[in-house]
């Protein structure tokens, strides 16, 4: 059982290594005594990789690229070739609305296709899927009446955005592909399904989900919109990663990794509170839905939460806690990671 695995004779592929839960993943791999490959787009963008991972980790040469296109078949046997488990973490994350849905959904689905067959072919013992709370309560009603979990899926209407469908479809393929297979060939395989990521970034290149406290710091926004999310951080995701990826009574099951409903405004208040007396001074008054539907028509990442106005991410990480003995950081601790992070590689 992967329990029993030993880190140093084992070999974890992670697609998509340049991305912030990946590299976080890997860096945990790492320090485990692991041996890593990991997947990017295009080697030639490698090199960035490899310095942010040798900043952060004494252990780097443990560490090794290949490429691998979401919308291609090559290179994806090869990536999976003698390791023990996959990661499969690639997705299309934007910084904006597409102007085409399927330029998210089909590298997300057939992507994820693409890895599990190669896993399958080459022997892989068990597959992590990198999914998102996106997959859960979409096109539900989010009023706070309830909350969601691993049972629930998102209800694809025409008002939920193609991020959501995106990551809804993929992982119902890849449930779909493991059940289809032979008992004699399928992988052991789980999803976990993060909420709205946050932690330290490891370089001056970060994710889409630092925007929202970049913004802040930077006062890029008159105020604080009636928007919240279920926050995690970065490093805790990594951690479900690995305890998904090693526990027995993971295989065959979703994890929903994410904390307590919080809104923007909470958001700024902690940065106020941990920045203020060094003078950034991040908005911590309301603002009008209408306005920030105004601010939306020319900045396309507040494009991207403007239809989450007045909604709630209610859910349930209890069995992320009771299966993978998961203990998420606390929300302060994550926005004061990211902001602290942020002003040490200049990114405000």
């Amino acid at each position: 059982m992967p329990t029993n695995a030993t880190p140093a004779a084992s070999t974890v592929l992670i697609t998509g290594a340049s991305g912030f839960i990946a590299q976080h993943t890997i860096l945990q791999l790492l320090e485990l005594g692991y041996r890593v490959r990991g997947s990017i787009r295009s080697l030639p963008k490698g090199d960035a990789v490899r310095s942010i991972l040798a900043e952060h980790s004494q252990a780097a040469d443990h560490f090794e690229l290949v490429e691998g296109d979401l919308t291609s078949d090559d290179g994806w046997r090869e990536a999976a070739r003698g390791c023990r488990f996959v990661l499969h973490m690639a997705s299309p994350m934007p910084a904006q609305p597409p102007k085409d849905e399927n330029d998210l959904i089909v590298p997300a689905r057939d992507g994820t296709l693409r890895v599990l067959a190669a896993a399958t072919d080459e022997g892989v013992e068990r597959v992590v899927l990198t999914s998102s709370i996106a997959a859960v309560l979409y096109g539900h009603a989010r009023d706070g009446s309830r909350v969601y979990d691993e049972s629930d899926w998102s209800q694809l209407t025409d008002e939920v955005s193609a991020y959501t469908k995106s990551k809804t479809i993929a992982e119902r393929a890849a449930w779909e592909y493991i059940e289809g297979l032979p008992e004699s060939k399928r992988p052991e395989f789980c999803a976990v399904n993060p909420g709205l990521v946050l932690g330290p970034v490891l370089s001056a290149d970060f994710s889409t989900s630092g925007e929202l406290v970049r913004k802040l710091m930077q006062r890029n926004v008159p105020g604080c919109p009636d928007l919240g999310w279920a926050m995690v951080d970065v490093r805790d995701v990594a951690a479900a990663h690995l305890a998904a990826m090693t526990i027995p009574a993971a295989n065959g099951r979703r994890f929903i990794v994410a904390g307590e409903h919080a809104s923007v405004l909470d958001i700024a208040k902690i940065l106020a509170r941990a920045f203020g007396a060094r003078g950034y001074r991040p908005p911590t008054r309301r603002l009008p839905g209408w306005i920030f539907q105004l601010v939306a028509r020319w900045d396309r990442s507040a494009a991207l939460a403007v239809r989450e106005l007045g909604k709630r991410q209610d859910v349930s990480s209890q069995r992320a806690k009771d299966v993978l003995g998961w203990q998420p950081r606390s929300l302060e601790d994550m926005v004061v990671a990211m902001g602290e992070s942020m002003i040490r590689y200049g990114v405000v």
